[in-house]
């Protein structure tokens, strides 16, 4: 059976390395083509949807490096970010089936941070 310590390692590794790929990813768009995701939102950003990816790809790598470093508060920070997500999902799209995905792995972010909280003693 797998340890509380193996259990908290895995999601930190999960919550670290998704969002850094994820991220590198907006610049790329090999795994999808990330600006469809704005939706009706596209027309109210100041950037040009490239370009406003290119900085939300900056965000979510850092956010993976905090979890890496610093699991507790990188864990929050990336469940909100995934709530955040979620909700212009469902607000600006029609990509309800990722917005659910997205608050799934917010649980999975909540999880990690009450993990690392019980191994630390705080």
């Amino acid at each position: 059976m797998a340890s509380i310590q193996q259990l908290q390692t895995t999601l930190k590794l999960t919550y670290g390395l998704v969002p850094i790929v994820a991220g590198l990813d907006k610049f790329t768009n090999l795994l999808t083509n990330w600006p469809d995701y704005l939706g009706s939102f596209a027309g109210m950003i100041p950037f040009e949807p490239p370009t406003f990816m290119a900085i939300v790809g900056v965000i979510e790598i850092v956010a993976g490096i905090i979890v890496l470093l610093r699991p507790l508060i990188g864990a929050y920070i990336v469940m909100a970010w995934l709530i955040c997500i979620a909700l212009q999902l469902i607000i600006g799209t029609n990509f309800y089936d990722v917005a659910v995905r997205d608050l799934v792995m917010a649980l999975g972010a909540y999880t990690l941070a009450q993990l690392t909280r019980h191994t630390s003693g705080k």
